[in-house]
């Protein structure tokens, strides 16, 4: 589904009222399994911004880190994630 959107040309990087992108949910919402690891390549695929933080001024790589999501971590480092 996401790539789906995607291709259609959903915004990448819209902030929710929570102050999150879906990247962001992928992380937050997510348990660091596949589906979501398949969900945040997609939208890095896509060119949804890697470094774009939460309200809180945490970064999605700060985020997936704090959870223990070192496979999410290791791909937004490999997309330029800071």
């Amino acid at each position: 589904m996401v790539r789906m959107l995607t291709r259609a040309g959903a915004p990448l990087d819209h902030v929710n009222n929570l102050g999150w992108t879906a990247l962001i949910e992928s992380i937050v919402l997510g348990d660091g399994g596949a589906r979501h690891l398949d969900t945040l390549g997609a939208l890095v695929e896509a060119g949804a911004d890697v470094n774009l933080p939460d309200r809180g001024g945490r970064s999605p790589l700060e985020l997936a880190r704090q959870r223990g999501y070192a496979e999410m971590a290791k791909r937004q480092q490999a997309s330029g994630a800071r």
